[in-house]
C-alpha cells in the first residue's frame, strides 16, 4: 500500500493535455460563431444551431450539422450552406482566447524540464489551426489528434497511444482534461495521475465514477501541486 501511494506522489515526467475547454473555452468560440451565421440567414436561433453540433450524428466540428440545420429550418441553399460552413471556420478560430495563465503554466513545466502533449479528439488539421491561433505551438512537444491514434476518447488506447509517444510508463504522467467521462475515468483506469479542470467543464453534473487525483480551479494550480509533489518525492 505504501509503495502504491509513494509512486503515485512523485511528479510526473510528462503533462498530457487536452485541448478544447481545457486551454481555451471552445464551446463559447462555436456559440459566437453561430450567432454570426444566424446573423447571416436572417432567421433562426443561435443555440438552436449550437445544439445540432451536440448531436452524435456527426462529430463536433461536422458541417453536416450546419446542414442538417437549415434543412429542418427550411432555410436551406447551396450557396447560404457554403456561406455559412465559411462564417463557422473563421469565426470559430478568430474566437480561440487562451484561458488565464495558460502559457505561464506551460512555460512553467518546460523549465521544469517536463515534456507536454496535446491529446485531443480533434482532427489535426483543425487541432493545429487553435493552437496556432493561441500561439502556443512552440510549448508543446507533441500533438495527438483522433486520426493519429486512430480513436477517440474515451477509448483506453488513446492513452496508451500518447503514453507509447514517449516511452512513459502511466503512473509518469499527468492527465489534464475538463471531462470527467471522456479525461478523468479513462487515464485514471489505466494508471495515470489526474487533474481535472474544473475551470473548464461545461458538463459539471456528470455523476463521477472515479475522482480525478487533484481538481484545479485555475490551470496554474497545477505548478504548485507538481512542486509539491517534486518536494514530497522518495
Amino acid at each position: 500500500m505504501q509503495q502504491e501511494l509513494n509512486s503515485r506522489d512523485r511528479a510526473p515526467r510528462g503533462v498530457y493535455f487536452d485541448m478544447d475547454n481545457t486551454l481555451f473555452d471552445f464551446v463559447e468560440a462555436k456559440l459566437v460563431a453561430c450567432e454570426h451565421m444566424i446573423d447571416h440567414i436572417g432567421c433562426g436561433n443561435p443555440e438552436d444551431m449550437f445544439n445540432y453540433f451536440l448531436r452524435r450524428k456527426y462529430h463536433f466540428e461536422h458541417h453536416g450539422n450546419i446542414h442538417d440545420y437549415m434543412v429542418d429550418k427550411g432555410i436551406f441553399s447551396e450557396s447560404l450552406y457554403v456561406k455559412c460552413c465559411e462564417i463557422y471556420g473563421k469565426v470559430t478560430i478568430d474566437n480561440i482566447r487562451l484561458y488565464p495563465n495558460v502559457i505561464e503554466t506551460l512555460e512553467s513545466l518546460k523549465m521544469m524540464d517536463i515534456s507536454i502533449a496535446i491529446v485531443t479528439d480533434a482532427y489535426k488539421k483543425n487541432a493545429l489551426k487553435r493552437l496556432k491561433k493561441a500561439g502556443i505551438c512552440d510549448l508543446i512537444d507533441k500533438v495527438i489528434t483522433r486520426d493519429i491514434s486512430g480513436a477517440k476518447k474515451p477509448d483506453p488506447e488513446v492513452f496508451r497511444y500518447a503514453l507509447d509517444e514517449f516511452n512513459f510508463l502511466p503512473r509518469e504522467v499527468m492527465f489534464v482534461g475538463d471531462s470527467i467521462r471522456r479525461d478523468i475515468e479513462p487515464a485514471k483506469k489505466i494508471g495515470m495521475l489526474t487533474a481535472y479542470a474544473a475551470y473548464g467543464d461545461k458538463n459539471s453534473s456528470y455523476d463521477v465514477l472515479l475522482q480525478p487525483d487533484h481538481v484545479l480551479t485555475d490551470i496554474i494550480d497545477l505548478i504548485s501541486i507538481i512542486k509539491c509533489m517534486n518536494h514530497t518525492k522518495v
